[in-house]
């Protein structure tokens, strides 16, 4: 089937109905590993940039903590608001200014959108900006490794399929956007395909062992 490139938002808001039905070894390997690394914690007021359908959401309410989501996606919005409903989600550009005051939250997770930006330097900049001092936060994105060798998100809707537009950026340019935006302890975690994402997504047996994930953590300086 050819594959038509589509842009970030439109793409989204097209895939919003069947993303959750959509088996992507990506997003099973980012479930395990990206919000055990951001560890939600009781009381934490946690901003979940790029909520999308909220698949994030439940497990932060469940560690007792109070999360707000952000998305440019309405159709992503929308999903997350039937399925969180006690969550309040807001549409924004994470690439502009975001609807919040300085330093209103503990942590900022951030997880899969980083290739998808246009401006990812601006992005970072007000997650910092959002932070409290001494605040975290938890970036994740598709392994820039595997990324380089053209593989991207991919969806079918009504009879075509489509690629999410995707840049190429490197670990360095990620490490560089976080460490000019004013973060400091930048840590990388690398995380590889291994048996369990090929239980979600069988056909994904191909990636054991190939690095599919890149976890970033970093702080605001307190």
């Amino acid at each position: 089937m050819q594959l038509h490139d589509i842009e970030t938002k439109a793409g989204y808001d097209l895939w919003a109905g069947s993303y959750e039905q959509t088996p992507n070894p990506v997003v099973a390997v980012d479930a395990q590993h990206s919000i055990r690394v951001l560890a939600p914690a009781s009381g934490e007021r946690i901003l979940d940039a790029g909520c999308g359908t909220g698949r994030n959401l439940a497990t932060m309410l469940t560690a007792g903590a109070a999360p707000v989501g952000v998305d440019f996606s309405p159709g992503m919005l929308e999903v997350a608001r039937i399925r969180c409903p006690e969550v309040p989600v807001f549409e924004a550009d994470l690439q502009g200014a975001l609807p919040f005051g300085d330093a209103a939250f503990d942590a900022v997770y951030c997880a899969l959108l980083g290739e998808h930006l246009d401006h990812p330097g601006r992005a970072t900049a007000e997650f910092h900006r959002v932070l409290r001092p001494g605040g975290r936060l938890v970036f994740s994105v598709f392994h820039p490794m595997m990324a380089a060798t053209g593989m991207s998100a991919q969806f079918e809707y009504d009879g075509r399929a489509y690629k999410l537009v995707a840049h190429p950026y490197t670990v360095d340019d990620y490490e560089g956007w976080l460490a000019e935006s004013g973060f400091t302890a930048v840590q990388r975690h690398e995380f590889v395909g291994d048996d369990r994402m090929v239980a979600e997504v069988p056909w994904s047996s191909w990636l054991v062992g190939k690095p599919i994930l890149l976890v970033l953590t970093a702080q605001k300086h307190g």
